[in-house]
């Protein structure tokens, strides 16, 4: 392995626990950390805060309205026990949502909340906006890397933030080492901004 695949480096990713799009690659950096020596720390941002003050669909709109609850109960559980909780309850959540399909936001935060042993008292967050300006700043701290005209994930590398990677599929192993090196590549040149193509497919992760 080169010296800089063995060198620690850090990964900062904001995420929006109902996105399938952050899923597939926070499941990738879950991969990146068995292969290479990097630290990750995990932010909140949200889909409805992005989304406030725009003409949506009806779909879509009855989606952001649902979709405050997941993230505003890990909010209120990093401000009430802790940040060790984020990534936990992302976990449990995302599990819940992209591989099992649950559709109900109310049973998701019950289930994550007793999978991952926190009181189930903080579900009631879902429906307060006491910890909103706590939501909404880490969602400035991600947006204010990268501008308004991006989504849910965005990844800082060492230090140097793009919206995505986006991937459908997750690598394993040496291959998403391998990807990792390349993000880490084109991250450490300033002047580079973006590629982009047309997606052809939703994520899917087994």
């Amino acid at each position: 392995m080169s010296t800089d695949a063995t060198a620690q480096q850090r990964a900062d990713f904001w995420f929006d626990p109902a996105c399938p799009f952050a899923w597939a690659t926070s499941r990738w950096i879950g991969e990146v950390e068995k292969v290479r020596t990097i630290q990750t720390e995990w932010h909140v941002m949200s889909l409805s805060v992005l989304n406030e003050g725009r003409e949506l669909e009806h779909d879509y709109q009855r989606s952001m309205d649902e979709n405050w609850g997941p993230v505003r109960v890990i909010v209120a559980a990093s401000e009430l026990h802790g940040a060790e909780h984020i990534k936990p309850l992302y976990d449990a959540m995302g599990t819940l949502i992209h591989q099992e399909n649950v559709t109900d936001r109310s049973e998701v935060i019950r289930r994550a909340l007793d999978e991952v042993g926190l009181p189930p008292e903080l579900a009631e967050y879902a429906d307060s906006d006491e910890y909103d300006p706590q939501l909404r700043a880490s969602h400035r701290k991600g947006i204010d890397l990268v501008g308004q005209d991006v989504g849910t994930p965005i990844v800082a590398i060492n230090g140097t933030a793009f919206f995505g990677p986006v991937i459908t599929r997750v690598p394993r192993g040496e291959e998403a080492g391998k990807l990792w090196d390349a993000a880490v590549g084109l991250a450490s040149f300033p002047h580079f901004f973006e590629l982009k193509r047309t997606r052809t497919e939703r994520p899917k992760v087994d």
